[in-house]
């Protein structure tokens, strides 16, 4: 197991770490299906990363070897209101509901390893390092349906999928919602 150090930003204090985070983010969707897609262009997901900067209990964790930027975590408190999160309805479990309308679901937005540094278990110290820090007991993510890589990991450390697929967008790929229950 290779030696990583963790970081942790916390809100707009992540600029100063958002030009490494979005090279890291341009590398890892660098490949297919999602080269050449708008939707995981760098340029979309930095914007879709300042305007996260600014949601309540927005944080950045990062994890670095030897001082390089291996890989990196980013999330959110859930909002009640948002969108995707409506649109599971009724297959929200109530209990989870009655977290997310009091702020007490983490949501986790972003979990990334770059390609050189994956299959080294650095994907799950960075989550671990982030969710066990959190505030929210619960904790809900989305994972794009047919990355089996994401997909074969969460179950493995807890994930369960609730309702149907849902987009974020309707230029996003179809994701699976999955929550953690509190441990």
């Amino acid at each position: 197991m290779i030696d990583i150090e963790f970081a942790h930003y916390r809100g707009t204090a992540a600029k100063e770490v958002l030009e490494e985070l979005v090279a890291a983010y341009a590398q890892v969707y660098a490949v297919p299906p999602y080269a050449g897609d708008p939707f995981f262009a760098a340029e979309t997901f930095a914007e879709r990363l300042l305007g996260a900067l600014e949601m309540r209990g927005f944080e950045t964790v990062t994890a670095r070897h030897d001082g390089e930027l291996v890989g990196y975590v980013h999330g959110v408190t859930l909002p009640a209101d948002r969108a995707w999160w409506l649109s599971l309805g009724d297959a929200r479990p109530t209990e989870v509901q009655e977290a997310a309308e009091a702020g007490r679901v983490f949501w986790l937005r972003e979990l990334m390893v770059r390609p050189a540094f994956t299959n080294q278990g650095i994907g799950r110290r960075l989550h671990d390092e982030t969710v066990t820090r959190r505030a929210e007991p619960w904790t809900t993510l989305t994972c794009i349906w047919d990355n089996q890589p994401a997909r074969d990991a969460y179950p493995r450390w807890g994930y369960q999928v609730i309702g149907g697929r849902i987009k974020h967008a309707p230029e996003s790929p179809e994701y699976d919602a999955m929550v953690l229950p509190p441990r």
